[in-house]
């Protein structure tokens, strides 16, 4: 095929970090009007490869070509000269903007030197209807919803005249309704001429949108593949180089004691509203609960209470058979709790420390990290690259900065923290945001470890197939109130469903038995 078909070409492209090689003589082809997946682990170096076509990095060797033509792009001015825009995993958005003031920023209409604001909003109206993209431009970033945020994202690259639009990890923070939007979103864009590449490791996405998928694995390019050619276990292999396994194997769980009961709880949200209302459940030793809901439905407030994050207005938490309620985060940590929060970077990690202090966040004040209130670095250094080496952290070592490694080698880190340190009690929400399939493997198989080891584990999911593949008893959260408990081994994703929509379990049992007698009947 003539090279010209390519909208994007990158050969041979090598990015270095002094000794450690982030793409390695990479080769990627786009075509105009398709769709290309970029496909890869956490750290394989997607991101990198893509903020070096978004003008962010400089390859250290390699061309980029565009039409054909070889381009230089020394920074995202040059990149949105060139048509290439990128949509970041963490938005780029100022929160005490308005819409429209995010989306022009940097490219701000002026009229005799003064902002045209109302020349600007109405150019935002006319792309956002377009291209189908409802947002209000005036309208604060903070007061909107996470897929309303993303749609500025998408508006800000089309505003400044995109062709080629880079999605990084798009749906990592979506609701299942806004995933199905932003999919129709980009068929969209396709049939207006523009060319997508996604970068994402969720095979079923890719098989839903994608055209063609380049794998890459540690950082080298190892196959480009027409996605209706392949199945979603062959790109897996591809991506991880080896079989990896959808489903934990794991033997029926035999609970033991409680250890979390959690009776009568009502907790409020930021605003002053209840977002708990009088909620009861149990987790014992041995077994793993696993908490279905829509996000915002009370989960994110529940598990701040019990971790003593977020004030209890009524109700208790014991934890093993002692009242913990408004106890201190650092007293429920000490009495054997482990807590993997849902956002990694607001609770979970200070992302200027390094990984080592990172991992040493919940014991640096006790002996052998510190004597005397002076830190034992030598210690600290030692005990994170043993974490590292058994947790399979991918980092250049143990003295980089947090926000230096991939989302899910972030992730990875927070996990053998709190596993490390053998809690009675872990509760981890949210734990495999953003992960490829490998890593999701490695942490449900960590998980299953612990419910086999008499640990009670509390698993907070938006991921049905997580809840049903990872959990013994599924609690279904809806309003802050459970609506149901079931065995996971005796329900189904339409059942959970429909519970996460507000029925009850025996209303969602008659509307699916409804339903299976109408289909008897054609």
């Amino acid at each position: 095929m003539p090279q010209e078909n390519y909208v994007i070409e990158m050969r041979h492209i090598t990015k270095a970090f002094g000794e450690f090689k982030a793409n390695d003589n990479i080769n990627l082809q786009v075509k105009k009007g398709e769709i290309h997946a970029l496909l890869g682990e956490n750290g394989a170096g997607k991101s990198t490869l893509m903020n070096i076509l978004s003008g962010l990095l400089e390859p250290t060797s390699g061309d980029i070509l565009l039409n054909g033509q070889k381009v230089v792009i020394n920074g995202p001015t040059a990149a949105n000269r060139l048509g290439i825009g990128m949509v970041h995993q963490h938005f780029m958005l100022v929160d005490a903007f308005t819409v429209a003031e995010n989306i022009i920023l940097g490219s701000e209409p002026t009229k005799v030197g003064v902002l045209n604001q109302k020349s600007a909003i109405a150019e935002i109206e006319k792309v956002s209807e377009h291209y189908n993209l409802a947002v209000d431009p005036k309208a604060y970033v903070r007061d909107i919803s996470v897929g309303m945020q993303q749609r500025v994202e998408i508006l800000k690259t089309l505003y400044r005249g995109a062709d080629i639009l880079i999605f990084d990890e798009p749906t990592a923070v979506l609701t299942p309704q806004e995933i199905d939007e932003l999919i129709e979103i980009m068929h969209g864009l396709i049939k207006e001429g523009k060319s997508i590449i996604l970068i994402t490791h969720k095979l079923d996405e890719i098989k839903k949108v994608a055209d063609r998928c380049t794998v890459i694995r540690r950082g080298k390019s190892i196959e480009t593949v027409n996605v209706k050619d392949v199945s979603s276990q062959q790109l897996a292999d591809m991506m991880v180089g080896r079989s990896v396994s959808f489903k934990t194997e794991k033997q029926p769980a035999k609970p033991k004691e409680v250890v979390l009961a959690v009776e009568g709880l009502t907790v409020k949200e930021n605003r002053g509203l209840e977002a708990v209302k009088n909620l009861s459940l149990e987790v014992r030793a041995g077994e793993v609960l696993g908490i279905a809901g829509i996000d915002g439905n009370g989960q994110s407030e529940l598990v701040q209470a019990i971790t003593g994050l977020r004030k209890v207005e009524s109700g208790t938490v014991t934890i093993k058979g002692e009242n913990m309620t408004n106890f201190k985060p650092r007293k429920v940590t000490e009495e054997g709790v482990g807590h993997v929060p849902e956002d990694r970077h607001k609770y979970g990690l200070v992302l200027e420390m390094t990984l080592a202090e990172n991992m040493a966040l919940q014991t640096y004040y006790q002996e052998p990290n510190s004597k005397n209130g002076i830190l034992n670095y030598g210690n600290l250094n030692e005990h994170a690259r043993e974490l590292i080496e058994e947790y399979d952290v991918r980092t250049v070592n143990e003295i980089v900065p947090a926000k230096a490694l991939s989302g899910g080698n972030q992730q990875k880190a927070i996990i053998a923290r709190e596993m490390d340190r053998d809690p009675d009690l872990l509760i981890v929400a949210q734990p495999t945001r953003g992960l490829d399939v490998g890593a999701i493997e490695y942490i449900h198989k960590r998980l299953i470890e612990q419910r086999n080891k008499d640990k009670a584990v509390l698993l907070v999911s938006f991921e049905l197939d997580e809840i049903l593949n990872v959990s013994d008893r599924i609690a279904v959260i809806h309003a802050g109130q459970i609506v149901g408990i079931v065995n996971a081994s005796e329900t189904s994703e339409n059942e959970l469903g429909l519970m996460m929509a507000g029925y009850s379990l025996e209303e969602a049992r008659q509307e699916l038995a409804k339903v299976e007698v109408g289909g008897s009947d054609e």
